[in-house]
Protein backbone atom coordinates (compact mmCIF):
# COMPACT_ATOMS: atom_id res chain seq x y z
CA UNK A 1 0.00 0.00 0.00
CA UNK A 2 0.84 3.50 -0.58
CA UNK A 3 0.61 5.89 2.22
CA UNK A 4 0.22 9.36 1.26
CA UNK A 5 1.75 11.98 3.55
CA UNK A 6 -0.17 15.47 4.49
CA UNK A 7 1.75 17.32 2.35
CA UNK A 8 0.38 16.06 -0.57
CA UNK A 9 -3.47 15.96 0.54
CA UNK A 10 -2.84 19.33 1.79
CA UNK A 11 -2.00 20.24 -2.12
CA UNK A 12 -4.68 17.38 -3.67
CA UNK A 13 -7.43 19.40 -1.25
CA UNK A 14 -6.77 22.58 -1.90
CA UNK A 15 -6.56 21.23 -6.28
CA UNK A 16 -2.71 22.19 -6.58
CA UNK A 17 -1.55 19.91 -9.63
CA UNK A 18 2.05 18.06 -9.35
CA UNK A 19 3.08 15.02 -10.04
CA UNK A 20 1.98 13.26 -6.04
CA UNK A 21 -1.27 14.82 -6.25
CA UNK A 22 -1.80 13.57 -10.03
CA UNK A 23 -0.68 10.17 -8.39
CA UNK A 24 -3.44 10.61 -5.71
CA UNK A 25 -6.19 11.22 -8.40
CA UNK A 26 -5.65 8.50 -10.65
CA UNK A 27 -5.49 6.02 -7.34
CA UNK A 28 -7.86 7.56 -4.78
CA UNK A 29 -10.87 5.01 -6.35
CA UNK A 30 -8.34 1.75 -6.69
CA UNK A 31 -7.51 1.31 -2.67
CA UNK A 32 -3.94 1.37 -3.48
CA UNK A 33 -3.59 4.22 -1.34
CA UNK A 34 -4.15 4.56 2.34
CA UNK A 35 -3.27 6.62 4.99
CA UNK A 36 -2.30 6.81 8.62
CA UNK A 37 -4.08 7.64 11.39
CA UNK A 38 -1.34 10.56 12.10
CA UNK A 39 -1.46 11.82 8.94
CA UNK A 40 -5.33 12.04 9.04
CA UNK A 41 -5.22 13.96 12.07
CA UNK A 42 -2.56 16.34 10.57
CA UNK A 43 -4.90 16.72 7.68
CA UNK A 44 -8.24 17.55 9.88
CA UNK A 45 -6.40 19.65 12.57
CA UNK A 46 -5.56 22.23 10.06
CA UNK A 47 -9.27 22.81 8.20
CA UNK A 48 -10.61 26.43 9.77
CA UNK A 49 -14.43 25.35 9.78
CA UNK A 50 -16.87 22.28 10.81
CA UNK A 51 -18.13 21.68 7.07
CA UNK A 52 -14.57 21.31 5.50
CA UNK A 53 -13.93 19.08 8.33
CA UNK A 54 -16.54 17.19 7.94
CA UNK A 55 -16.66 16.90 4.36
CA UNK A 56 -13.00 16.12 4.11
CA UNK A 57 -13.37 13.64 6.96
CA UNK A 58 -15.41 11.75 5.21
CA UNK A 59 -13.85 11.61 1.88
CA UNK A 60 -10.46 10.59 3.80
CA UNK A 61 -11.79 7.83 5.65
CA UNK A 62 -13.14 6.28 2.67
CA UNK A 63 -9.80 4.84 1.93
CA UNK A 64 -8.27 2.47 4.77
CA UNK A 65 -6.63 4.44 7.57
CA UNK A 66 -4.06 2.73 9.25
CA UNK A 67 -3.06 2.56 13.27
CA UNK A 68 0.01 3.35 13.88
CA UNK A 69 1.52 4.40 17.48
CA UNK A 70 2.64 1.79 20.20
CA UNK A 71 5.50 0.49 22.04
CA UNK A 72 7.28 -0.77 19.47
CA UNK A 73 6.67 2.35 16.59
CA UNK A 74 8.01 4.13 19.61
CA UNK A 75 11.18 2.61 19.78
CA UNK A 76 11.83 2.25 16.72
CA UNK A 77 11.01 5.49 15.47
CA UNK A 78 13.38 6.65 18.50
CA UNK A 79 16.44 4.07 17.12
CA UNK A 80 16.24 5.60 13.66
CA UNK A 81 16.19 9.24 15.29
CA UNK A 82 19.40 7.64 16.36
CA UNK A 83 21.13 5.97 13.90
CA UNK A 84 20.29 9.32 11.75
CA UNK A 85 22.05 11.58 14.48
CA UNK A 86 24.59 9.37 14.03
CA UNK A 87 24.79 10.29 10.80
CA UNK A 88 24.74 14.05 11.19
CA UNK A 89 21.15 14.33 10.10
CA UNK A 90 18.42 15.94 12.76
CA UNK A 91 15.01 15.37 12.20
CA UNK A 92 12.86 18.14 12.71
CA UNK A 93 9.67 16.83 13.40
CA UNK A 94 8.85 13.49 15.59
CA UNK A 95 5.77 12.69 13.25
CA UNK A 96 7.88 12.50 10.97
CA UNK A 97 9.97 9.82 12.31
CA UNK A 98 6.85 8.23 13.38
CA UNK A 99 5.47 7.61 10.15
CA UNK A 100 8.52 7.04 8.27
CA UNK A 101 9.30 4.46 10.47
CA UNK A 102 5.90 3.08 10.39
CA UNK A 103 6.19 2.53 6.59
CA UNK A 104 9.33 0.94 6.75
CA UNK A 105 8.22 -1.08 9.54
CA UNK A 106 5.18 -2.49 7.89
CA UNK A 107 6.29 -2.79 4.11
CA UNK A 108 4.36 0.58 2.97
CA UNK A 109 5.73 3.13 0.48
CA UNK A 110 5.23 6.63 1.07
CA UNK A 111 3.96 9.55 -1.53
CA UNK A 112 5.32 12.72 0.11
CA UNK A 113 6.50 16.28 -0.71
CA UNK A 114 8.84 16.49 2.15
CA UNK A 115 12.37 16.53 2.10
CA UNK A 116 12.08 15.41 5.67
CA UNK A 117 11.54 12.20 4.51
CA UNK A 118 14.81 12.21 2.05
CA UNK A 119 17.11 10.49 4.66
CA UNK A 120 14.86 8.13 5.66
CA UNK A 121 14.94 6.95 2.39
CA UNK A 122 18.56 7.32 1.75
CA UNK A 123 20.04 5.54 5.21
CA UNK A 124 17.14 3.27 6.34
CA UNK A 125 15.58 1.94 3.21
CA UNK A 126 12.06 3.75 3.00
CA UNK A 127 10.03 3.23 0.27
CA UNK A 128 9.39 6.51 -1.79
CA UNK A 129 7.13 6.95 -4.48
CA UNK A 130 8.59 9.44 -6.64
CA UNK A 131 5.83 9.83 -9.40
Amino acid sequence: MVIVDSTVWIDFLAARASPETLFVKREFSGRKIGLADLILCEVLQGLRDEASFERIRLLLTMLPVLDTGGTGLAIASARNYRMLRAEGITVRKTIDCLIATFCIERGHALLHRDRDFDPFEKYLGLRVIHP
